[in-house]
C-alpha cells in the first residue's frame, strides 16, 4: 500500500510538460490549471476508482486512463469534410529535435473558428511504464529520475472514452527504435490499417 507520502502513482513527465508551458504545442493545451494541480487531480481521481485497472494500449509497458475533461481543453481532432478539406495543410515534422520529421497533414488552427472546436468531454491519459521511461530517457541521453510506476506522456482531449487509432506514421517512426525517437515496437499490420480507417477521414487541429 502506498502512503499519503510516498511517491504517487502516476507523475507528469517532462515529454508532456509542453502541453501545458508551450502556447504553441500543437495537439491538446491545457492551459486552465497546472501541471502540479493537474497531477495531483488524475492520481485523486484514480484513487477514488473501486477498479484500479488501467486499460491496455499498444503495448505492454502503455496504459490509458480515461477520466471526463475537468478542463478547459478542446478536441485536438476533426472530421474532414467537404466544407473544412481545403484548410488542411501538410509538412514535415518531428515532435522533438532529436525525432525524424516526418509527413503530416493538419488543419492549421488560425483557420478555424472558436465555434468549429469544441470543449472536449473527457481526457485520455497515455500513460508509460517506470522501465520504459527509463528506458527511453537513458537512449535519448536524458536521463530521468522516474520514481513513479507510472508517468504521463500526453494528454488527448477528445469526445470519445477510448483510444483513437495512433496515426499511421506515429506507428512506422515507433518502429524506427529508440534511437529516432520511437519506442521500438514491431509495426501490425492489422492495427495500421485500422489506423487508416480512421485518419483517412480526420485531422489533428495545431
Amino acid at each position: 500500500q502506498r502512503s499519503k507520502m510516498a511517491v504517487p502513482f502516476i507523475n507528469l513527465i517532462p515529454f508532456a510538460f509542453r502541453q501545458f508551458t508551450d502556447p504553441n504545442y500543437a495537439g491538446t493545451r491545457i492551459a486552465d490549471i497546472s501541471k502540479e494541480d493537474f497531477t495531483a487531480r488524475i492520481n485523486a481521481i484514480y484513487e477514488s476508482r473501486e477498479d484500479k485497472s488501467l486499460t491496455d494500449g499498444y503495448a505492454p509497458f502503455c496504459k490509458h486512463l480515461f477520466v471526463e475533461n475537468f478542463t478547459e481543453a478542446k478536441v485536438a481532432v476533426l472530421k474532414i469534410t467537404k466544407e473544412n478539406e481545403t484548410k488542411l495543410r501538410s509538412g514535415y515534422v518531428s515532435r522533438t529535435e532529436k525525432e525524424l520529421a516526418v509527413l503530416d497533414r493538419w488543419f492549421p488552427k488560425e483557420s478555424l473558428s472558436e465555434e468549429d472546436i469544441p470543449r472536449a468531454l473527457y481526457l485520455d491519459i497515455i500513460l508509460y511504464s517506470k522501465e520504459q521511461i527509463l528506458k527511453e530517457s537513458a537512449a535519448m541521453n536524458e536521463p530521468l529520475d522516474q520514481e513513479s510506476e507510472w508517468g504521463i506522456v500526453s494528454v488527448k482531449a477528445q469526445n470519445e472514452p477510448f483510444e483513437l487509432p495512433m496515426p499511421p506514421i506515429t506507428m512506422m517512426r515507433n518502429a524506427l527504435g529508440v534511437e529516432e525517437g520511437g519506442s521500438g515496437v514491431h509495426l501490425s499490420r492489422d492495427q495500421y490499417q485500422r489506423s487508416v480507417e480512421y485518419w483517412k477521414d480526420h485531422a489533428h487541429i495545431k
